[in-house]
């Protein structure tokens, strides 16, 4: 088929098929190998300077989801006639100094429209639906020079926390097949962590960037809700707008390009904070949640970053008594996530939510985000989870009986539900990024939560923990 059209799906196997696990143990990203892989900023630049093309930077970009995406499934509508078009138009006109991603291949979630390519959400009676026009955030990439060179994959609806669908087949973890990327943006974290390209947008409402991103190892980020536009990330065939508490956002291989996407998003209407050394964040380190167990792993990696920030100088605290209820806010926002996901629709046989109970749910929110206000007078971020466990093996049990091995005993998965919750419900920004490495290889993730409309707070936040980390 002529890879320009793109209006059928790219199947790549059967869902459910597993690959060999020729990966297991890899303790980085299978992007570590690949050469001639620039980050976002570092294309643009190398395109304005003349030092290369935006077509051989596609051309490079298709030429590695060819030669890798075979077992991980990761990009699977491909527009990259297209793509090599809207390149060679780059190159034939005069190089804009503002056009902060030009040239830059990049893919984007399957869920965002873009005209004459399939939006399906996963769903197997939405496969022929057709796109007519741009998402809003996909208008942005191209208004800011990138080249799109296809769709990544989703679990179907956006409903799961792993990636496989009727439609397009499972994506696997570049860093070890047998393991889930993540979802629902489990395609572009995936693509990321592959080397495929540098930069995707995701959409988050229960940890679906925050989460691909801290399984994958890369970095993304939850916008504060409604900072981003989102219109033409609608459910297939509606013009619906959008479901309560979700979010579209950023994410990269990379904190400078991730910074420089949000921004193009639209995230440069926030303010910025001042530039601050390690030793001038005030942290609180939330290693647990009450209600859902982490891998000691990664609470001993939350340790060690607070250590890090404190031998830096940092007022790094253990507990606060300002923190929300944060069982109360759970149920609340457990509540509000079912009924947004339904659209209302009565759930296991009951009746429909009652107009009042809504408001009700909305005024637990607004308790919830004064709570958390308070909380931010005296700190500048919470560093917790994103889940309680690192990537974890394939496993189509629906997430309500699903059962989650955290150091040798059997939790509920759904109750991990509670880690995206702390900064979903209150409508906080939140930025994923990578503080360790766990016993099996896997990157060790976590969200670094701030105030409402401070998202550059939690990025530089985020940034010096992985500096310290690193160094």
């Amino acid at each position: 088929m002529d890879e320009q059209t793109a209006v059928a799906p790219a199947k790549a196997g059967a869902a459910g098929s597993e690959a060999p696990d020729s990966h297991h143990g890899r303790t980085t990203p299978a992007s570590a190998g690949v050469t001639g892989v620039r980050s976002a900023l570092q294309t643009a630049a190398a395109i304005r300077a003349g030092e290369t093309t935006a077509l051989a930077e596609c051309d490079a970009a298709i030429a590695r989801i060819e030669a890798g995406d075979g077992e991980i499934n990761a990009v699977v509508v491909r527009d990259f006639d297209r793509a090599r078009d809207a390149a060679r138009a780059i190159d034939a006109a005069p190089k804009d100094a503002t056009s902060v991603l030009l040239g830059v291949p990049m893919t984007v979630k399957e869920s965002f429209d873009v005209a004459g390519l399939v939006s399906c959400w996963g769903f197997a009676e939405h496969a022929d639906f057709v796109a007519t026009e741009d998402a809003v955030q996909v208008t942005r990439l191209k208004q800011a020079g990138a080249v799109i060179l296809g769709k990544t994959n989703v679990p179907v609806a956006l409903a799961d926390l792993q990636t496989n669908n009727p439609v397009y087949g499972r994506t696997r973890n570049p860093i070890d097949p047998h393991r889930v990327p993540g979802g629902s943006s489990g395609g572009a974290a995936a693509a990321l962590a592959a080397g495929f390209v540098a930069v995707e947008i995701g959409s988050d409402i229960g940890g679906s960037i925050r989460l691909p991103a801290a399984f994958c190892g890369v970095w993304g980020h939850k916008p504060t809700y409604n900072a981003l536009n989102a219109f033409g990330h609608n459910f297939p065939r509606t013009q619906s707008c959008g479901v309560a508490l979700n979010v579209a956002g950023p994410l990269a291989r990379d904190p400078d390009d991730l910074e420089a996407l949000f921004g193009v998003m639209g995230g440069d209407a926030l303010a910025r904070p001042a530039p601050r050394g390690a030793g001038e964040w005030r942290i609180l380190l939330l290693p647990e949640h009450p209600l859902a167990r982490s891998q000691a792993s990664i609470q001993e990696a939350i340790a060690a970053v607070g250590a890090a920030f404190r031998a830096e100088g940092a007022q790094v605290d253990d507990a606060s008594a300002l923190l929300p209820d944060l069982v109360a806010q759970h149920g609340a926002y457990i509540h509000m996530l079912l009924v947004a996901m339904a659209r209302g629709a009565p759930m296991d046989g009951g009746q429909p939510l009652p107009l009042p109970d809504w408001f009700t749910l909305v005024d637990a929110q607004a308790k919830s985000r004064r709570d958390w206000a308070r909380l931010f007078g005296a700190y500048d971020a919470v560093i917790a989870p994103a889940w309680g466990t690192t990537a974890y093996h394939h496993d189509d049990t629906p997430l309500a009986t699903r059962i989650a091995m955290i150091d040798g005993v059997d939790t509920q998965a759904a109750l991990q539900m509670a880690y995206p919750g702390l900064a979903t419900f209150p409508m906080l920004p939140a930025t994923s990024v990578r503080i360790g490495t766990d016993p099996d290889g896997l990157p060790i993730g976590v969200q670094v939560i701030a105030d409402y409309n401070r998202d550059f707070t939690a990025i530089a936040v985020a940034r010096a923990a992985h500096a310290l980390m690193r160094s």
